[in-house]
């Protein structure tokens, strides 16, 4: 696919505006849809600002920035998309609402325009379920900001044309992005990865083991460049709690997966995150946190929604040293972590090699977690788990049967 082709990018907000921004980059001429015209005003807004700040940096020249914001038009219809030969949706993650859409715009497109969404949760196959041609429809996955992280999941889904893929590939290939091939299952690598980031995290809070900023400053001191409490309330709690959830359904429920009280009350009390002003942690006016009292593990949880704090973990805490402490918050959490990524490799939702990209390059981990398995042999990683599951009594805990096949080796 050339950069004469038309691509479509439904969905005016920040991973929307942020998609059309990358095609735009690559040459394509760009149509910018969404319902809410307002959206797509400050969406072109916003692009100038960016580009602007481009040319102050010297990355871009004053004639390359007019040239991506002209490549890209408002639409005020649906119909305005008659002519793309590639449509991306980047709207609510709501699967009724996708595809109604998509059965609205296969009537509007041409017969061989592709269809593609940037679902992060949901799935590819049923998002295609009522197309007349399925096998057009494909998942393209961005991670936000999209002009910036490199990564793009390709998810086809069970009636995809077989050829649609690799295409996919050589096109975000050629927009500059690293992209990997995944099976459509549930959160596909990143998010169904990445969950026990934030489980586990909270879990490690719940039980009292570690007040929520010790965790994130352990976390950080493994090599992360946020802790878990620090990247929720930037990703926005309502979002991570709502793909938790889809997750956790998906999967019928796996304990694995399943969500915590203490972030569904977050949500329900508006906390959302630095958006809201107020999540985890308290944010001032400028989104800089503003430092937890002493008389709160986090400043913005001193009723303590959950009603843990205090609790004691019996053979589970550490000595207090805070060394051990933090040794003990990095290795439940990478277990954990370590153990869905060996899971994903087991049900082949893609390669070893793809899923260690994926986490580096979508989510910035420090290094992929099936390559940090080996730094202390998949068996140390496999006695972490196996103690826990002792100690719990829980299906939470049980170690994949790749992880076991490492230890093997």
């Amino acid at each position: 696919m050339d950069s004469s082709i038309k691509v479509a990018v439904i969905g005016a907000g920040t991973m929307g505006s942020g998609i059309a921004q990358v095609a735009a980059q690559a040459g394509h001429n760009v149509v910018l849809f969404d319902t809410r015209l307002e959206a797509v005003d400050k969406a072109l807004a916003g692009l100038r600002m960016t580009l602007d700040k481009l040319v102050e940096k010297g990355k871009l020249t004053a004639g390359q920035a007019d040239r991506i914001h002209g490549r890209i038009t408002p639409a005020s219809d649906l119909m305005d998309l008659a002519g793309s030969g590639l449509v991306i949706e980047a709207i609510i993650e709501d699967l009724g609402i996708k595809q109604r859409l998509f059965s609205e715009l296969e009537g509007i497109v041409a017969t061989d325009a592709i269809l593609a969404t940037n679902t992060s949760s949901l799935s590819v196959t049923a998002i295609a379920g009522g197309l007349k041609h399925p096998e057009r429809m494909v998942g393209l996955h961005f991670f936000n900001p999209a002009p910036l992280l490199p990564l793009v999941e390709v998810v086809p889904g069970l009636a995809t044309d077989e050829a649609l893929a690799p295409r996919m590939m050589a096109l975000m290939q050629a927009w500059g992005k690293t992209p990997v091939v995944c099976k459509d299952t549930p959160g596909f690598i990143v998010n169904r990865v990445a969950r026990p980031f934030y489980g586990e995290a909270i879990r490690i809070y719940e039980e009292g083991i570690a007040d929520m900023p010790t965790i994130d400053a352990a976390m950080k001191s493994a090599g992360f460049k946020m802790g878990p409490f620090e990247l929720m309330d930037l990703i926005g709690n309502d979002i991570n709690f709502t793909v938790t959830k889809t997750v956790w359904e998906a999967f019928f429920y796996d304990q694995r997966y399943k969500p915590s009280f203490t972030q569904q009350r977050q949500v329900e009390s508006g906390r959302l995150g630095r958006k809201s002003g107020r999540g985890y942690y308290s944010y001032d006016a400028n989104g800089a946190v503003i430092a937890p009292s002493s008389r709160t593990s986090a400043g913005s949880l001193a009723e303590d929604p959950a009603g843990t704090r205090g609790k004691t973990a019996g053979s589970l805490r550490a000595s207090g040293d805070p060394a051990e402490v933090s040794q003990m918050i990095v290795e439940r959490i990478l277990a954990m972590l370590i153990n869905e990524a060996a899971d994903a490799v087991f049900w082949q939702v893609a390669s070893a090699t793809d899923i260690d990209l994926a986490m580096t390059k979508g989510v910035n981990y420090p290094k992929g977690l099936l390559a940090w398995a080996g730094e202390k042999g998949a068996g140390h990683w496999l006695g972490v788990l196996e103690r826990l599951q002792a100690i719990y009594g829980e299906d939470r805990y049980r170690p994949s049967p790749q992880l076991r096949r490492m230890a093997r080796m």
